[in-house]
């Protein structure tokens, strides 16, 4: 499968998404907004993953790119290309899907747990998903959810972490607000760039960084919603 995705700092990537993609044969491909590059055809590619980021999806003045990407993020639903999105990407997808993003109760930085709702014991694009686990998050924004999807997964912080959909084009839509594909090694360059200042839902990086187990975890879930996403459940 030809597999494309959007790319928002240069110090996050797909994580241990890569690994997966690559030894399962896929052609990847990236546009990195932040640099100014150009944007591909829609008829370049299958399926496309919008990942993370620092900003916000309406600061338009310091990242003009934001409204050309929610454009392509738009033409790529409308022509059926199946999208991931990733805690940013999540809220760009549903921003393009007519949900608003807003800033959040709270800011959740670390290991919160995540509980599944009713909806999401029955998603299709979660089978696999244990309907309690503990997740990374770093977020201070969240999702509305979608016309025709439903709220998959939430934590004490935030009622929206996730949703699934097939939208009228027959686009599989996976969206999460949390960071299942972050490594230990990812955390500690995220952990670099900025040190969050402490909160009721952000914990410190040394604790964050200290729970190996949870990084592997995590890991395991991401691959799990890979192979869901890219066998087309929705």
């Amino acid at each position: 499968m030809r597999l494309h995705w959007l790319q928002h700092a240069d110090f996050e990537d797909l994580g241990c998404i890569a690994p997966a993609l690559a030894a399962g044969g896929h052609t990847v491909t990236r546009t990195r907004l932040y640099a100014g590059e150009t944007l591909p055809a829609v008829q370049a590619f299958d399926a496309l993953i919008v990942m993370g980021g620092p900003m916000n999806i309406y600061e338009y003045p310091a990242h003009p790119w934001l409204r050309d990407e929610k454009a392509f993020i738009g033409a790529s639903l409308a022509a059926g290309r199946r999208a991931l999105g990733i805690c940013l990407g999540a809220q760009l997808i549903a921003d393009v899907l007519g949900a608003p993003v807003t800033r959040g109760a709270h800011q959740e930085i670390g290991w919160h747990a995540l509980q599944l709702t009713e909806a999401g014991r029955q998603a299709p694009m979660f089978a696999g998903f244990p309907e309690r686990f503990m997740a990374f998050h770093w977020h201070g924004d969240t999702f509305a959810i979608p016309a025709g999807a439903r709220s998959l997964m939430a934590s004490a912080a935030c009622a929206h972490q996730a949703y699934a959909l097939r939208t009228a084009s027959g686009a599989s839509v996976a969206a999460i607000q949390f960071h299942l594909e972050v490594t230990a090694a990812n955390a500690r360059v995220w952990f670099e760039q900025e040190r969050p200042a402490p909160g009721r839902y952000v914990q410190a990086p040394e604790a964050i960084l200290a729970r190996l187990d949870d990084f592997a975890q995590n890991n395991r879930l991401m691959l799990r919603l890979l192979d869901n996403w890219l066998s087309d459940r929705a």
